[in-house]
């Protein structure tokens, strides 16, 4: 009876076919100055021949959409507009007042409540010190 032995080769290839498995970094949104975006729109405008556009977009890795925004800002004299904006939600005035009006009703809850607590103290401290209690009034 003849026994076959298997070959080594076939493990070697399979471990060979294993994927890498470093984590690749999630690339960041680019953000550009306004002093950058200023630059880019002059020398776009400096631009006469044929293909001199594409060639500069390239050197700067830019699309063309990024000087159609841009210009668009531009026209619409929005100067601070350049800059980059916010991402995300605008922030509603009256929502951040009537926080702030919150806060400080429920500071005022805690100070009337920290005073009404000294004068039931001051009750039954007298109480215990047998003084006679005063009336308070508005009228004296």
């Amino acid at each position: 009876m003849s026994h076959t032995v298997a070959s080594h080769s076939d493990s070697t290839a399979a471990s060979a076919a294993i994927p890498d498995p470093e984590v690749v970094v999630k690339p960041k949104r680019r953000q550009f100055t306004a002093e950058y975006k200023r630059r880019i729109l002059q020398e776009a405008d400096a631009c006469t021949q044929s293909g001199e556009i594409g060639t500069l977009l390239r050197r700067e890795g830019l699309y063309s959409s990024h000087l159609t925004t841009w210009r668009h800002q531009r026209q619409r004299g929005e100067l601070q507009g350049l800059a980059p904006a916010k991402r995300g939600r605008k922030a509603d005035p009256q929502v951040a007042e009537l926080a702030r009006l919150q806060r400080e009703n429920a500071q005022l809850q805690a100070q009337v409540e920290r005073a009404e607590l000294i004068i039931d103290v001051q009750k039954k401290l007298s109480q215990l010190l047998g003084l006679p209690e005063t009336s308070r009034d508005d009228n004296t």
